[in-house]
């Protein structure tokens, strides 16, 4: 019954705060006393109430343009929305920020947050990756004004997981032309360019294996559903993708696969 009774008294107080809080909030809200609302937000912000925070300052940064405060409030508002997890609205009052203030004390945490933020924000890879391209772009300009900063290495591991994000977009698009196979003309060909082109922009992705690898298996399919006087040919191209894969990736888990490939490629090729 104590216990009830503690826990009773406590939620009572925490739901009088509440209302008081909300009670102040609405009349700074309504007070034409700018000093006021400034106090308060950055008051709101120490306590993490952003929404409250952010709804001030939307009307002060207008306000304060062209004052001493001016660059304060700006940043203070993208970090409103950040912290409030509203990473594309922070985004783009970060990077108001850094525009106006590109040498501001704090252009450096701009940068940082604003590609963060967009990492953050990086949808699954098979949704759309313009977020990711746009997290990537960002991460890398706050590299390349801020080599030194302490964020670097976040910043770094950042990138190179969006990176890899995008790769296994690109994966998952080769080998669904992998699956299709034949189907209404030779998705093996559109599988094998999928996989290079990621390669080629993305050469040190985790997902190099699994490239390479579909990129044989792709090949030798091509080859064995060929016409007869496509085959040779083909089943060359498989023996050299062969090498390239083993050469790359010696102890493989997919050796036993790769290799019955290459038996069966040169075969047809030294037993014709």
């Amino acid at each position: 019954m104590i216990i009830r009774k503690t826990l009773l008294t406590i939620l009572l107080t925490i739901a009088a705060l509440a209302l008081n809080s909300c009670g102040e909030y609405n009349k700074v809200l309504k007070s034409p006393d700018v000093d006021l609302k400034y106090a308060y937000a950055k008051k709101a912000f120490e306590q993490k109430r952003y929404t409250q925070a952010y709804t001030l300052l939307e009307e002060l940064i207008t306000v304060f343009k062209g004052t001493e405060r001016a660059e304060e409030s700006l940043f203070l508002l993208a970090m409103s929305y950040y912290e409030n997890k509203d990473y594309l609205t922070a985004g783009t009052y970060f990077k108001n920020y850094y525009s106006h203030y590109p040498k501001g004390q704090y252009a450096e945490l701009a940068r940082y947050y604003a590609g963060y933020g967009y990492y953050l924000d990086s949808p699954d890879p098979q949704l759309d990756q313009s977020e990711t391209l746009k997290a990537i772009e960002e991460l890398q300009a706050f590299l390349d004004f801020f080599p030194k900063s302490d964020k670097v290495p976040v910043a770094q591991a950042a990138i190179f997981e969006l990176q890899d994000k995008l790769v296994l977009k690109e994966l998952e698009n080769a080998q669904l032309y992998y699956n299709l196979g034949n189907y209404m003309g030779n998705n093996y060909e559109s599988a094998v360019i999928t996989a290079k082109n990621a390669l080629k922009e993305y050469p040190y992705s985790k997902y190099k294996e699994q490239l390479e690898m579909l990129v044989l298996k792709a090949r030798f399919r091509e080859a064995s559903e060929s016409v007869e006087e496509k085959k040779d040919e083909r089943f060359r191209t498989v023996i050299d993708e062969y090498y390239a894969f083993i050469n790359d990736f010696p102890d493989t888990d997919n050796r036993k696969e790769a290799d019955n490939i290459f038996k069966v490629a040169n075969k047809y090729i030294n037993g014709k």
